[in-house]
């Protein structure tokens, strides 16, 4: 990562972090892809803030309003709290990585309050339209090629059918997927490189085996159970896109996103029922609190029932 805007000593500490997070801490490519922007951009601002290149010994010695002035003016590009809040918690992994190492201690970072992130309840699917977006029949009459019409209702299939993240089914090997009637689970690798046992519908798995059956591309045991026209890895984007057509011909909402299917996932299994812990652990979650949003889902849809059912006086 080239950081002009830092001199070379404060560079090399900030490589040095990088390299601690992803050797020592098994961040995941995303989150350090996202603290080494951020760091970035802190340290461009400071740069033109100060009027200078960024030492390591002026680093060390930050002001609150220096973080001040960097958050506001992030906010005033439109950032999120919760983007705000990731870019002060990465910043603060850096000082406590300089304390660490002897190289100073950033105090201010510590008397910044993290930025309040409002909550904002998941928009599931409703649970016909999310089986109809698992159906290959639904892109007949796209002008591409029948085996990927198969291939894109499978990855839905499986965001749907067990809870995945996209990345978690793109994540998929060949050997890893079982064929109808040989198994009904699944190991995924989520986030933090942490994997877990989910279970797969007998239905899910033959719309695997169709898509397999007709993948004019080879298929190795070892390589990815899903590929794109030219045979490479999937990417997220494609399955993006096609829900994107999806959206448009089903009447769905901006909010009907692959995540969505996984948001329906945990939401459709709650209203049947299901016992939050056990969709925690379905869905990979590591704190409970981050599964119980969807208690409130759940609530909101009884209170709009309970408005519209019960006879008012």
């Amino acid at each position: 990562m080239e950081l002009t805007c830092a001199d070379e000593t404060l560079s090399l500490e900030v490589m040095r972090w990088l390299s601690h997070l992803r050797a020592e801490r098994r961040l995941s490519a995303k989150t350090l892809e996202a603290y080494a922007r951020d760091v970035r951009q802190c340290l461009a601002f400071l740069a033109e803030h100060w009027g200078a290149q960024v030492t390591l010994k002026r680093f060390a010695a930050l002001e609150a309003t220096d973080i001040r002035s960097f958050l506001a003016m992030r906010r005033a590009d439109d950032i999120g709290g919760r983007s705000l809040a990731r870019s002060l918690a990465g910043l603060r992994s850096f000082g406590r990585f300089l304390e660490r190492e002897g190289k100073g201690r950033v105090g201010a970072l510590s008397a910044i309050r993290a930025p309040k992130i409002g909550k904002s309840l998941p928009k599931p699917i409703q649970i016909a339209a999310a089986k109809r977006l698992a159906d290959a029949d639904e892109r007949a009459g796209e002008d591409r090629d029948p085996w990927i019409w198969a291939r894109d209702a499978a990855v839905m299939a499986l965001l749907y059918g067990s809870g995945l993240r996209i990345s978690e089914a793109l994540g998929l090997k060949r050997r890893e997927v079982p064929g109808p009637g040989e198994g009904d689970v699944i190991i995924v690798t989520g986030k933090g490189n942490k994997t877990r046992m989910v279970p797969v519908l007998q239905n899910v798995l033959a719309l695997v085996q169709d898509y397999a059956a007709m993948c004019p591309h080879p298929l190795p045991p070892e390589g990815p159970m899903f590929v794109g026209a030219r045979g490479g890895p999937l990417k997220a984007r494609i399955i993006q896109l096609t829900m994107k057509r999806l959206r448009g011909a089903l009447g769905l909402p901006d909010s009907a996103t692959p995540h969505a299917l996984r948001h329906s996932f945990a939401t459709h299994l709650l209203s049947r029922g299901g016992d939050l812990r056990a969709i925690q652990e379905l869905l990979g979650h590591a704190s409970l609190s981050t599964t119980q949003i969807y208690t409130g889902i759940d609530s909101e849809r009884l209170l709009e029932v309970y408005r519209n059912a019960h006879p008012r006086a």
